[in-house]
């Protein structure tokens, strides 16, 4: 079962003080029907419109629930990078802010929103390696 936090509001009055970055992962789909995964700081905004630019997508809305859980395998409100692992299909593009990279460590939901777990900035981007994702890393 899923808690009922989904902001990033909600996820730090209940997380304390756990150091490290936190993040703020946005699942989209642009116009011509490419997922994107990009995680940044919980606390930098994102201009959609500029964003799109920057990674050379269409326009971009946010993906539908049902496709968050056919291409990564999570629930809204649980979306993590690690969710690359349910990817098989390499159907959804990650895209790392730079400013994410530069903290240490990194804080992500485990593929539910009920516990966190830490990784460093390598650690992540081994991952996603691993996982056959290459990342874009872009300043946002």
């Amino acid at each position: 079962m899923y808690s009922d936090f989904y902001t990033v509001e909600e996820a730090k009055a209940l997380r304390g003080d756990l150091p490290g970055a936190h993040s703020k992962n946005l699942f989209l789909k642009d116009k011509k029907g490419r997922f994107w995964l990009v995680v940044t700081l919980e606390d930098k905004a994102v201009d959609l419109k500029a964003l799109r630019k920057t990674i050379g997508a269409a326009t971009l809305s946010f993906g539908k629930p049902e496709a968050l859980m056919e291409n990564l395998g999570i629930e809204p409100g649980s979306v993590t990078p690690f969710g690359a692992v349910n990817d098989t299909e390499d159907a959804v593009t990650v895209v790392l802010d730079s400013d994410l990279l530069a903290a240490e460590p990194l804080n992500f939901h485990p593929l539910v929103n009920t516990a966190t777990t830490r990784i460093s900035a390598e650690g992540l981007l081994a991952f996603l390696r691993d996982t056959g994702h290459e990342p874009v890393v872009v300043a946002l």
